[in-house]
């Protein structure tokens, strides 16, 4: 009531002085109260200064080369749990204690809700569905996805990832068999990865082959890649999105880039369910098809499934569809779209750091190899899981060191008491075994440097050092304090969120890797030192920093393995 007081005195006491001056002042002053408000009922908590009166230290932090590295300095400095000031007076609460983590995500989806920003970009990103839900439409969302992921699921794709990467292999020959006069070959293993991943995903989530790996160029995957590389809002304007997100609204590049997405990917997906119901009326269905979306049918048709309609399974992929069409489809069709989206983008990411270090460190990609060249026959899902320890001690490595999303940021819903594992001093000097925070703070788990964290995973916590996931090896240190998720890791996340693809990707990766490194021999093209930096995309992206070749992010070069 003050605040509105406040602004008709303004009015009226200076009628001319201008309407634009007057709204600022009131948006200002309803965006500043309620962070005072939530500030009054938070413990005082210490942390760095902000170098910025306006940004605080977010032009900082949203740079993902260097946060990693000034996350643990910080906690070393301030304790645990630490504030970040942001924009406009605005602060991100960061939890590196132990305990303060394992309840976060016991309470996330119900007590902790995505960000007012993340509601906003999400959607638009990837769509609505059970990436962007919370509470029980999360749960539900969550439970039903569970046939399309499961183990038994998962074992029956691992064929389509052995075909996909056998096509890889034999482009890759032909583009040494191409280079006459040499015996190897210059690739973008990050343009290689994506068709891979692609290829991948299209055939196993959604029964479609996009034909990356042939070179068919499809709609997909040039909205994919230019998806994935876009950077279209200044760091400026990015962190302002996230105190007033409706600016994320605008038309963006990026925005029109997932129009479109939803537009392709809404076909392919409406053909496939035009195609299954015919073949329902028919009483011919594949019973072949062991897709995601094809088992996910499946479910639903044989009433496997408890609230999952038929419009829900595809819920992540359509909007281009009249109102009664959308009634009948949309939610079908939204589902497989962050399904293919999620699979493509991370897969590649990971499977590209993964060329990247066997590129840099030789002795590592010879002794992998050794394990695949004597294992002989091509893995099952099975072997896979328990036959091969080093190729999964790679890939653990892989997936610790490089983690594809950087943290997970959520907002109270109301006021909670954090419990400590450890006291906390306070920016009064007292010290306390918990914190209260007020409805509406943004609390922070910073995935990435957590898992190379020097304090949790041993003072070679930034090396690539793949032995550490073997038996014989204590490199995993007090990580293993740390909440149960795959292997003690942050990378896929924990509790309700915890990434429900990630059997998917853990084979997928495992697959491409093993019969990739028994044909071929890595090196980085312009030598194992060079520099590589994260560009800002849909996900931080490795690129290598004055490369002579043109025309590539990260250049590798293969030779055929000769025995």
């Amino acid at each position: 009531m003050d605040i509105w007081l406040a602004f008709k005195d303004l009015c009226l006491a200076r009628p001319l002085l201008g309407l634009t001056t007057c709204i600022l002042v009131l948006t200002l002053a309803l965006h500043l109260v309620p962070v005072c408000r939530q500030t009054q009922r938070t413990t005082r908590i210490r942390g760095p200064q902000g170098t910025s009166l306006v940004f605080g230290l977010a032009k900082t932090v949203v740079d993902s080369n260097i946060t990693n590295e000034l996350y643990e300095p910080w906690a070393k400095e301030y304790g645990p749990v630490y504030k970040i000031p942001h924009a406009l007076g605005k602060y991100r609460l960061m939890l590196w204690d132990q305990k303060a983590i394992s309840h976060f995500f016991a309470r996330d989806t119900w007590l902790y809700h995505h960000t007012p920003f993340n509601k906003i970009i999400l959607p638009i990103a990837i769509g609505r569905g059970v990436m962007g839900a919370d509470g029980e439409s999360h749960k539900r969302q969550r439970k039903n996805l569970s046939p399309a992921f499961n183990a038994a699921a998962v074992r029956s794709l691992t064929s389509i990832f052995q075909d996909v990467a056998h096509k890889a292999v034999i482009a890759w020959d032909a583009e040494i068999e191409s280079n006459r006069g040499d015996d190897c070959a210059v690739i973008d293993v990050q343009q290689w990865m994506n068709h891979i991943s692609l290829d991948s995903a299209g055939i196993g989530i959604l029964s479609h082959d996009f034909g990356a790996l042939n070179g068919n160029g499809s709609d997909v995957e040039h909205v994919l890649n230019a998806f994935s590389a876009s950077v279209d809002p200044s760091h400026s304007l990015f962190i302002l999105g996230q105190t007033f997100p409706s600016i994320m609204k605008l038309p963006w590049p990026r925005t029109k880039f997932s129009q479109k997405l939803h537009l392709t990917v809404g076909q392919i997906c409406q053909e496939m369910l035009s195609r299954r119901r015919k073949e329902k009326e028919t009483g011919g269905i594949d019973e072949r098809d062991k897709s995601c979306l094809g088992l996910l049918l499946k479910a639903e048709e044989s009433g496997e499934t408890v609230g999952l309609t038929q419009q829900e399974v595809l819920d992540e992929v359509h909007k281009s569809l009249s109102s009664s069409e959308r009634y009948d489809t949309n939610l079908h069709l939204r589902q497989a779209r962050i399904l293919l989206l999620g699979s493509f983008e991370t897969t590649a990411v990971s499977l590209t750091w993964a060329f990247i270090e066997l590129g840099r460190n030789s002795d590592i990609q010879t002794k992998l190899r050794d394990e695949c060249l004597e294992f002989g026959s091509t893995p099952s899902y099975d072997d896979l899981t328990n036959k091969l320890p080093y190729l999964n001690a790679v890939v653990n490595e892989v997936l610790r060191l490089h983690s594809p999303v950087v943290e997970v940021p959520r907002a109270a819903t109301e006021d909670d008491v954090i419990p400590l594992s450890e006291l906390l001093r306070t920016a009064d000097g007292k010290f306390t075994d918990h914190i209260c925070i007020a409805k509406g703070t943004e609390v922070v788990i910073p995935l990435a440097a957590l898992n190379r964290s020097v304090s949790m995973w041993g003072p070679d916590a930034k090396v690539f050092k793949p032995s550490r996931w073997l038996k014989e090896d204590e490199g995993t240190h007090r990580a293993r304090d740390m909440p149960h998720g795959y292997r003690h890791l942050m990378t896929f996340g924990n509790g309700a969120r915890m990434c429900p693809g990630r059997l998917f990707a853990l084979t997928q990766f495992k697959t491409v890797l093993f019969i990739l490194v028994r044909h071929f021999m890595f090196e980085m093209a312009d030598g194992a030192e060079v520099q590589i930096v994260k560009s800002l995309g849909l996900l931080p992206r490795p690129r290598v920093v004055g490369s002579t070749e043109a025309g590539c992010s990260v250049p590798v070069r293969v030779r055929r393995y000769e025995v």
